[in-house]
């Protein structure tokens, strides 16, 4: 075989150094693709500190209360009656001594055969203290804020009134409800009486306490 001249060596040492350039080009030109769109086919992230401000809420109404319901309104369940119902007067304690204040209750019970709707707020309960024939107290001479409650008594139920009502050991009036030195009750083994009246029924009879 013939040998190839020096010409022919720098002509192929040509066409390699052309190829190798044409393929730093085209890494080049990736490389730089990928440097000047970094977020190409990504979605884009929202600044933490920008703030988007919420749609407008429909305006809704405020909720109420809801109206008390009559006894008529309860399907079903007539209005409890006189001969069904039993209401006790209570006391915290049979006596009480100097520093202690008496705390009055109403027990209430559905002696009837059926379920039977009543009034239980303090719309319709009094509480009234007397000692013989003298009227000491009564809850409604300075009642604020009286309000209903209808509610459904099951047949046999007994159920006692949710907070105990306190009596301050003073004479209570419509026109001293203020003051700060009403009459102060006697003690020294007084006794005293409490009868208590709800949903249009009154006790059958009092509660007795001592006042020591």
């Amino acid at each position: 075989m013939a040998r190839q001249s020096a010409a022919v060596y720098r002509r192929r040492r040509l066409v390699v150094l052309l190829a190798l350039l044409v393929v730093i080009a085209v890494v080049a030109a990736g490389v730089w693709a990928l440097i000047a769109r970094p977020w190409e086919g990504e979605a884009p992230v929202a600044d933490p500190t920008e703030t988007t401000a919420p749609a407008e809420e429909s305006a809704s109404p405020t909720a109420s209360e809801s109206p008390t319901p009559s006894e008529s309104e309860t399907p079903g369940i007539a209005a409890c009656q006189a001969a069904d119902i039993e209401v006790v007067a209570v006391t915290d304690a049979e006596s009480y001594a100097a520093d202690q204040l008496p705390k009055l209750s109403i027990s209430l019970t559905n002696n009837g055969t059926k379920d039977c709707t009543i009034n239980v707020g303090t719309t319709t309960q009094q509480f009234v203290i007397t000692s013989g024939d003298d009227v000491w107290w009564r809850s409604t001479d300075c009642q604020e804020n009286p309000a209903d409650m209808i509610v459904t008594l099951t047949a046999g139920q007994t159920v006692p009134s949710a907070t105990p009502l306190t009596w301050d050991r003073t004479r209570s009036s419509t026109t001293t409800c203020g003051d700060e030195n009403r009459q102060r009750a006697p003690a020294g083994g007084a006794s005293y009486h409490v009868a208590v009246s709800i949903g249009g029924f009154d006790s059958k009879g009092t509660q007795q306490f001592i006042l020591r």
